[in-house]
């Protein structure tokens, strides 16, 4: 078989390529050049970005093979997540590779613009001796303001906190615990810019959040305070902050982000009270290295139809261990799910999960469950990034319904479900021993145990002697071959339910005659595609 192609569209380290290792046949394009770009997508099954390609509508349409999207970095501006969701392309980027060298940057602006570093080098540079003009400030016993309280914010609270600096913060999301572990004091916005003498932003570029920056919030502030963006262009209202700085209402700014990159007109950079840099944050050599490296991890998770741990548009998470082996089960009962479906439309869906798995964040079981239902019903290419859409466009109520009792199993993953037709169809499975054995335990009410296997037949007719005959010699004569059996019933002479696995798939036309010959009321025959 022909390798998956991969396509590398902008320069990452060579750590990448190796991470994505021998399994993918990878190329590179220029992620600029239009017209190559989307020749070269019409093949592809993954492309790595950094910021310059474009991955908007029309190259996700060229891009029919495209199963994932990996940003090497954090930002996905240039990436179209909804069209991708609806195409069922997961987006995955590293939300964790630049923290660091984000960290490190801003507490580059803050001593830089504490101590006037940059412009007395120049001046230096050029031969002015000029110590008196840019005498600075220490940091010692300054009050940090840090809006937003995240991974990022907590490495700088650690790095100024060494310098003998109070740190506040405002972040309607973390709790005062959370504040005290890491010695912040959490303020009001408006106090954290009345107090701070030096005001550092880390939040999202959101609707709420663009220009939260601006006249109002730059009044509040000291006339000798900084403020310092390496975040998102345009948290900062920039014509409100070049008034601000050319009227003395605050006493400089670091930048690292615009609103417009390059800022080549932007008027601030004339100004001598502040500090640029040309969108650094994540411009070190181990950020790069460690954004490429994950991401290709990424991509060989998601190829592989797994779940990925930084996807954007899929519910990913850290995966517990103990819940992984659940989400190829989880899958597998979800094709039997829409196989004992048959062609009567499901309105409800409840994913059921109990035991002590339960302890564990198991909204993966969810995802998986849902890709298993719809991947021999619908004609889209079904993941993990789309399933939950398809169940919405199609007016299905899906709830994931989770309890740590478990009678019978450690624990049990079952998918149930109403269907139009008014009946009421249900599947459970569990994993046994220490190979943790896939198997299904429960059709429609009725127990069973057998393994998952590729091939399924399952019946539902009035019990009597001589049924097993029937069909064994109907599957015989057409060179079926039965690799398993099990019958379950309630009681002696009512209905009962007899589950076949099959080496093969058994013909439409003789499924019909042994459904005559039987005088069965259901069979249904379910293939299980593996990924």
């Amino acid at each position: 078989m022909a390798k998956p192609i991969v396509l590398i569209a902008e320069e990452l380290s060579p750590a990448t390529v190796e991470a994505l290792g021998p399994d993918f046949d990878v190329r590179n394009v220029d992620g600029t050049d239009r017209p190559a770009l989307l020749a070269a997508l019409v093949d592809a099954s993954a492309i790595l970005i950094r910021s310059a390609t474009q991955l908007d509508a029309e190259a996700l349409a060229a891009g029919t093979r495209l199963k994932v999207i990996a940003r090497a970095g954090v930002g996905l501006d240039n990436v179209d997540i909804k069209s991708a969701t609806t195409a069922g392309v997961m987006v995955v980027n590293a939300p964790t590779s630049n923290i660091i060298s984000a960290a490190e940057l801003t507490v580059g602006h803050i001593l830089s613009l504490a101590r006037h570093i940059p412009p007395a080098h120049a001046a230096l540079a050029v031969g002015q001796w000029k110590r008196s003009k840019y005498t600075g400030i220490e940091l010692y016993e300054k009050t940090i303001g840090i809006i937003g309280l995240g991974r990022i914010g907590a490495l700088i609270t650690a790095r100024m906190q060494s310098f003998g600096t109070r740190v506040v913060a405002y972040d309607p999301y973390v709790t005062a615990a959370r504040a005290q572990q890491l010695g912040v004091t959490l303020l009001s916005f408006d106090e954290l810019l009345q107090q701070s003498d030096f005001i550092t932003i880390h939040m999202p570029k959101t609707p709420e959040t663009t220009g939260m920056i601006s006249d109002a919030q730059l009044a509040l502030m000291k006339p000798t305070a900084f403020i310092v963006n390496v975040a998102r262009g345009g948290l900062i209202d920039e014509d409100a902050l070049h008034r601000a700085l050319t009227t003395g209402v605050i006493a400089g700014a670091g930048l690292d982000v615009f609103v417009h990159e390059p800022p080549t007109d932007s008027p601030l950079l004339a100004l001598d009270n502040v500090i640029v840099t040309p969108h650094l944050g994540a411009s070190t050599d181990e950020a790069q290295e460690k954004a490429g490296v994950s991401v290709a991890k990424s991509v060989r998770l998601a190829l592989a139809g797994e779940l990925v741990p930084d996807a954007v548009n899929v519910a990913g998470g850290i995966i517990d261990p103990t819940v992984r082996p659940g989400i190829p089960l989880m899958e597998k009962l979800g094709q039997v799910f829409s196989g004992l479906a048959e062609h009567s439309p499901i309105t409800s869906i409840h994913i059921e999960v109990r035991g002590e798995i339960v302890a564990h964040d198991v909204s993966v079981l969810k995802l998986a469950a849902l890709k298993g239902i719809f991947t021999n019903v619908v004609a889209e290419s079904v993941s993990y990034v789309n399933a939950p859409l398809l169940a919405e466009l199609r007016g299905i109520d899906v709830r994931l319904i989770t309890d740590s009792t478990s009678d019978e199993y450690r624990n049990l993953l079952t998918i149930r479900g109403a269907l139009s037709s008014g009946s009421q169809i249900s599947v459970s499975g569990t994993l046994t021993g220490t190979k943790q054995i896939e198997k299904i335990v429960e059709i429609n009410g009725y127990d069973v145990e057998v393994p998952v296997a590729e091939h399924l037949i399952v019946m539902l007719y009035a019990d009597r002697p001589g049924i097993v005959a029937i069909y064994g010699r109907e599957f015989g004569e057409a060179g079926i071959n039965i690799a398993g059996m099990q019958i379950s019933r309630r009681e002696a002479g009512g209905q009962a339910l007899s589950v076949l696995t099959v080496d093969s798939p058994a013909p439409a036309g003789l499924l019909e005659s042994v459904r005559i010959a039987i005088d069965a009321d259901l069979m249904h025959e379910i293939d299980i595609v593996t990924t």
